[in-house]
């Protein structure tokens, strides 16, 4: 089987200098791999200087001849795309921002399980806990949510208490005395 050919629009010195400004270190070692095996060092030992193996320089070599240096970033995807659509997460986020009723929902703060709930009923999306929870954060939304408040709190009571009324102050405690055989355990030692 013949060798690979690599292309040779840039010479190794300038695959170098390239490796060098590189931010990724993979693109990086990919770079330095081409420039020694175009500089005449075999395929394996191109693949060692770059701590891969032959097989995994061949792919780049491959991916180099098609896109040039620029075709050996790691090219990942977005991932999948939100099955809600931009309208129906503006409505999702007005929602919890809004917060529940708690005599028409039956809860004093959103959970994950009753957003997937909402979202099941007024969207037909269904969503797991997980799933839900990072949609929440990629909407800049926190975990975190403030104590709920019970329905006949006495909000001057509470007011009162913060004010220090009902305080009364701190009482100190005495200093602890040292024991004087030294022992700090509490227990008796058995002389030797």
């Amino acid at each position: 089987m013949p060798a690979l050919m690599i292309r040779e629009d840039l010479p190794p010195g300038e695959l170098r200098r390239l490796s060098k400004a590189e931010r990724d270190p993979r693109v990086a070692r990919r770079l330095l791999a081409i420039a020694a095996a175009l500089e005449g060092l075999s395929r394996e030992a191109a693949a060692r200087v770059a701590g891969m193996d032959r097989q995994t320089l061949r792919d780049w070599v491959i991916r180099y001849n098609r896109g040039g240096p620029a075709g050996l970033s790691d090219d990942w995807g977005d991932g999948r795309p939100c099955r809600l659509t931009e309208g129906q997460q503006a409505t999702l986020k007005a929602i919890v921002l809004q917060g529940p009723d708690p005599e028409a929902d039956g809860v004093s703060t959103w959970r994950l399980i009753d957003l997937c709930q909402i979202v099941q009923e007024r969207f037909g999306v269904t969503y797991s806990e997980t799933g839900m929870g990072k949609l929440m954060r990629s909407l800049d939304l926190s975990w975190q949510t403030p104590r709920p408040r019970h329905a006949k709190t006495d909000r001057t009571a509470q007011e009162r208490f913060k004010k220090g009324a009902s305080r009364k102050p701190l009482r100190r405690s005495r200093p602890t005395i040292p024991r004087p055989n030294g022992s700090r355990s509490g227990s008796r030692t058995k002389p030797e």
